[in-house]
Protein backbone atom coordinates (compact mmCIF):
# COMPACT_ATOMS: atom_id res chain seq x y z
CA UNK A 1 0.00 0.00 0.00
CA UNK A 2 1.69 2.86 -1.07
CA UNK A 3 0.02 6.42 0.96
CA UNK A 4 1.57 9.69 0.11
CA UNK A 5 1.51 12.49 3.20
CA UNK A 6 -0.19 16.45 3.26
CA UNK A 7 3.53 18.24 3.48
CA UNK A 8 4.22 21.72 4.77
CA UNK A 9 7.63 23.02 3.03
CA UNK A 10 9.35 26.13 4.21
CA UNK A 11 13.06 27.28 2.24
CA UNK A 12 14.33 27.25 -1.33
CA UNK A 13 14.22 23.96 -3.49
CA UNK A 14 17.62 22.68 -3.67
CA UNK A 15 18.96 23.64 -0.56
CA UNK A 16 20.13 20.83 1.96
CA UNK A 17 17.01 19.05 3.48
CA UNK A 18 15.73 18.93 6.98
CA UNK A 19 12.85 16.56 7.60
CA UNK A 20 10.30 17.62 10.78
CA UNK A 21 8.51 14.55 12.33
CA UNK A 22 5.69 15.99 15.18
CA UNK A 23 4.30 13.60 18.14
CA UNK A 24 1.13 11.93 18.51
CA UNK A 25 -1.86 14.37 18.30
CA UNK A 26 0.22 16.85 16.98
CA UNK A 27 0.16 17.92 12.78
CA UNK A 28 3.25 19.07 11.02
CA UNK A 29 2.18 23.05 11.51
CA UNK A 30 3.77 22.26 15.33
CA UNK A 31 7.67 23.37 13.49
CA UNK A 32 6.40 26.81 11.83
CA UNK A 33 8.64 29.12 13.72
CA UNK A 34 11.60 26.43 14.04
CA UNK A 35 11.37 25.75 10.10
CA UNK A 36 11.14 29.55 9.70
CA UNK A 37 14.37 29.99 11.15
CA UNK A 38 15.96 26.80 9.45
CA UNK A 39 15.06 27.55 6.11
CA UNK A 40 17.32 30.97 5.34
CA UNK A 41 19.64 27.78 4.96
CA UNK A 42 17.52 25.06 4.44
CA UNK A 43 14.50 23.27 2.68
CA UNK A 44 12.23 22.22 5.67
CA UNK A 45 9.68 20.00 5.62
CA UNK A 46 7.39 18.52 8.02
CA UNK A 47 4.71 15.97 7.08
CA UNK A 48 1.41 14.82 9.25
CA UNK A 49 1.74 11.77 9.71
CA UNK A 50 -0.49 9.27 9.03
CA UNK A 51 -4.31 9.48 11.17
CA UNK A 52 -2.91 12.70 11.54
CA UNK A 53 -4.17 16.53 9.99
CA UNK A 54 -4.38 16.46 6.21
CA UNK A 55 -2.86 12.98 5.55
CA UNK A 56 -4.44 9.81 5.32
CA UNK A 57 -6.52 8.67 8.13
CA UNK A 58 -7.03 4.78 7.32
CA UNK A 59 -4.89 1.86 8.64
CA UNK A 60 -2.42 0.54 9.40
CA UNK A 61 -0.72 3.04 11.48
CA UNK A 62 2.51 1.28 12.77
CA UNK A 63 5.60 2.50 12.90
CA UNK A 64 6.93 1.00 9.72
CA UNK A 65 3.62 2.11 8.03
CA UNK A 66 4.75 6.02 9.11
CA UNK A 67 7.75 5.63 7.81
CA UNK A 68 7.29 4.03 4.63
CA UNK A 69 4.39 6.83 3.86
CA UNK A 70 7.30 9.68 4.17
CA UNK A 71 9.74 7.82 1.77
CA UNK A 72 6.80 7.99 -0.41
CA UNK A 73 5.95 11.22 -0.35
CA UNK A 74 9.79 12.46 0.32
CA UNK A 75 12.24 9.93 -0.66
CA UNK A 76 15.22 8.55 1.21
CA UNK A 77 17.81 11.38 -0.36
CA UNK A 78 20.33 12.42 2.64
CA UNK A 79 18.77 14.83 5.40
CA UNK A 80 18.74 15.88 8.51
CA UNK A 81 15.87 14.61 10.34
CA UNK A 82 14.26 16.39 13.75
CA UNK A 83 11.31 14.85 15.56
CA UNK A 84 9.43 15.65 18.73
CA UNK A 85 8.13 12.47 20.90
CA UNK A 86 6.97 9.96 18.61
CA UNK A 87 8.34 11.50 15.81
CA UNK A 88 11.91 11.84 17.21
CA UNK A 89 11.38 7.23 17.93
CA UNK A 90 10.54 7.47 13.67
CA UNK A 91 14.09 9.62 13.29
CA UNK A 92 16.15 7.17 14.84
CA UNK A 93 13.88 3.95 13.45
CA UNK A 94 14.89 5.40 10.00
CA UNK A 95 18.59 5.53 10.73
CA UNK A 96 18.51 2.68 11.88
CA UNK A 97 16.51 0.82 8.92
CA UNK A 98 17.93 2.98 5.70
CA UNK A 99 21.86 3.79 6.74
CA UNK A 100 22.58 6.98 4.97
CA UNK A 101 18.96 8.41 4.31
CA UNK A 102 19.99 10.68 7.63
CA UNK A 103 22.78 12.54 7.59
CA UNK A 104 22.35 14.31 11.43
CA UNK A 105 19.31 13.53 13.97
CA UNK A 106 17.51 16.30 16.40
CA UNK A 107 15.86 14.44 18.76
CA UNK A 108 13.29 16.24 20.80
CA UNK A 109 12.36 15.19 24.09
CA UNK A 110 12.12 12.29 22.40
CA UNK A 111 9.87 9.40 23.47
CA UNK A 112 12.36 6.69 22.78
CA UNK A 113 10.79 3.23 24.58
CA UNK A 114 8.10 3.30 26.80
CA UNK A 115 7.34 1.06 29.84
CA UNK A 116 4.64 -1.23 28.78
CA UNK A 117 2.55 -0.55 31.68
CA UNK A 118 2.96 3.73 30.67
CA UNK A 119 2.36 3.22 27.45
CA UNK A 120 -0.95 1.01 28.31
CA UNK A 121 -2.22 4.01 30.42
CA UNK A 122 -1.59 6.54 27.41
CA UNK A 123 -3.38 4.53 25.12
CA UNK A 124 -6.52 4.02 26.99
CA UNK A 125 -6.32 7.77 28.17
CA UNK A 126 -6.00 8.53 24.43
CA UNK A 127 -9.19 6.34 23.81
CA UNK A 128 -11.52 9.49 25.12
CA UNK A 129 -12.56 12.30 22.82
CA UNK A 130 -10.92 15.56 23.32
CA UNK A 131 -14.08 17.84 22.28
CA UNK A 132 -14.60 21.46 23.90
CA UNK A 133 -16.96 24.14 24.10
CA UNK A 134 -15.08 26.63 22.86
CA UNK A 135 -11.97 27.20 21.27
CA UNK A 136 -10.57 29.44 24.25
CA UNK A 137 -11.72 26.23 26.68
CA UNK A 138 -9.71 24.17 24.22
CA UNK A 139 -6.24 26.19 24.89
CA UNK A 140 -7.26 26.71 28.46
CA UNK A 141 -7.15 22.81 29.04
CA UNK A 142 -4.58 22.24 26.55
CA UNK A 143 -1.92 24.21 29.27
CA UNK A 144 -2.91 21.51 32.14
CA UNK A 145 -3.27 18.18 29.16
CA UNK A 146 0.68 19.17 27.72
CA UNK A 147 1.92 20.12 31.60
CA UNK A 148 2.78 23.43 29.86
CA UNK A 149 5.08 25.43 31.91
CA UNK A 150 5.97 28.75 30.49
CA UNK A 151 4.29 28.07 27.12
CA UNK A 152 3.24 31.59 25.59
CA UNK A 153 -0.57 31.49 25.38
CA UNK A 154 -0.01 33.37 21.99
CA UNK A 155 2.18 31.02 21.04
CA UNK A 156 0.04 28.09 21.62
CA UNK A 157 -2.86 29.84 20.18
CA UNK A 158 -1.19 30.54 16.95
CA UNK A 159 -0.67 26.98 16.24
CA UNK A 160 -3.85 25.28 17.28
CA UNK A 161 -5.55 27.55 15.40
CA UNK A 162 -4.88 25.70 12.71
CA UNK A 163 -4.94 22.40 14.59
CA UNK A 164 -8.70 22.26 15.93
CA UNK A 165 -11.76 22.84 14.01
CA UNK A 166 -15.30 23.16 14.90
CA UNK A 167 -18.14 21.14 14.23
CA UNK A 168 -21.97 21.04 15.79
CA UNK A 169 -20.62 19.26 19.01
CA UNK A 170 -17.93 21.97 19.47
CA UNK A 171 -13.82 22.00 18.91
CA UNK A 172 -11.64 18.84 18.23
CA UNK A 173 -7.63 18.04 17.38
CA UNK A 174 -7.84 16.82 13.49
CA UNK A 175 -6.08 13.15 14.24
CA UNK A 176 -7.93 9.74 14.63
CA UNK A 177 -7.72 8.43 18.17
CA UNK A 178 -7.49 4.85 16.73
CA UNK A 179 -4.23 6.43 15.47
CA UNK A 180 -2.80 7.54 18.26
CA UNK A 181 -3.62 4.44 20.74
CA UNK A 182 -1.46 2.39 17.99
CA UNK A 183 1.36 4.75 18.24
CA UNK A 184 1.20 4.58 22.15
CA UNK A 185 1.53 0.55 21.88
CA UNK A 186 4.46 0.92 18.87
CA UNK A 187 5.82 3.01 21.35
CA UNK A 188 6.12 -0.16 24.40
CA UNK A 189 8.36 -2.01 21.28
CA UNK A 190 12.06 -1.93 21.87
CA UNK A 191 13.70 0.69 20.06
CA UNK A 192 16.30 0.37 17.78
CA UNK A 193 20.20 -0.29 19.31
CA UNK A 194 21.94 2.98 19.30
CA UNK A 195 25.00 1.46 17.70
CA UNK A 196 23.31 1.44 14.28
CA UNK A 197 22.09 5.25 14.43
CA UNK A 198 25.75 6.32 14.68
CA UNK A 199 25.54 9.84 13.12
CA UNK A 200 25.55 13.03 15.08
CA UNK A 201 22.76 13.46 17.25
CA UNK A 202 21.57 16.41 19.21
CA UNK A 203 19.09 15.89 22.33
CA UNK A 204 16.54 18.59 23.19
CA UNK A 205 15.23 17.40 26.37
CA UNK A 206 13.14 19.80 29.16
CA UNK A 207 14.51 19.91 32.22
CA UNK A 208 10.62 18.83 33.93
CA UNK A 209 9.43 16.75 31.31
CA UNK A 210 7.45 13.45 32.02
CA UNK A 211 9.56 11.82 29.81
CA UNK A 212 12.84 10.48 31.38
CA UNK A 213 15.77 10.79 29.24
CA UNK A 214 17.91 9.91 31.52
CA UNK A 215 16.71 5.85 31.20
CA UNK A 216 18.81 6.24 28.08
CA UNK A 217 21.14 8.69 28.58
CA UNK A 218 23.99 6.34 29.29
CA UNK A 219 24.06 3.87 26.59
CA UNK A 220 23.37 6.05 23.89
CA UNK A 221 26.77 7.98 24.78
CA UNK A 222 28.39 4.48 25.18
CA UNK A 223 27.42 3.94 21.56
CA UNK A 224 27.49 7.68 19.69
CA UNK A 225 30.26 8.83 21.63
CA UNK A 226 31.57 12.87 20.51
CA UNK A 227 29.17 12.17 18.28
CA UNK A 228 25.95 12.58 20.54
CA UNK A 229 25.29 16.49 22.09
CA UNK A 230 22.54 17.02 24.77
CA UNK A 231 21.08 19.99 25.74
CA UNK A 232 18.62 21.29 28.49
CA UNK A 233 16.16 23.56 28.70
CA UNK A 234 13.69 24.81 31.00
CA UNK A 235 10.03 23.67 30.83
CA UNK A 236 8.30 20.45 29.77
CA UNK A 237 8.12 17.86 26.86
CA UNK A 238 7.01 19.98 24.39
CA UNK A 239 9.80 21.82 23.92
CA UNK A 240 9.08 23.78 20.64
CA UNK A 241 6.55 25.48 23.31
CA UNK A 242 8.11 25.84 26.80
CA UNK A 243 11.30 26.74 25.37
CA UNK A 244 11.04 27.89 21.87
CA UNK A 245 14.20 30.45 21.74
CA UNK A 246 16.32 27.87 23.59
CA UNK A 247 15.20 25.13 21.77
CA UNK A 248 15.47 27.06 18.13
CA UNK A 249 19.20 28.26 18.94
CA UNK A 250 20.54 24.93 19.84
CA UNK A 251 19.05 23.08 16.37
CA UNK A 252 19.94 25.51 14.14
CA UNK A 253 23.50 25.62 15.54
CA UNK A 254 23.78 21.59 15.19
CA UNK A 255 22.25 21.60 11.50
CA UNK A 256 24.26 24.45 10.44
CA UNK A 257 27.62 23.45 12.12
Amino acid sequence: MTRTLHVRAWGAEGAPTVVCLHGVTAWGGHFERLATALAVTHRVVAPDLLGHGASPWEPPWRIADHLDAIEATLGDEPSTWIGHSFGARLSLEQAARRPGSVERLVLLDPAIAVPPHVALWAAENARAERRYASFDDAIERRFAESQLHDAPRALVEQELRGHLVEDDAGWRYRYAQAAVVTAHGELAAPAPDFGGTRVPTLVVHGADSYLPYDLHAERHRAALGDLLEVVTVAGGHTVLWDALDETTAAVAAFVRR
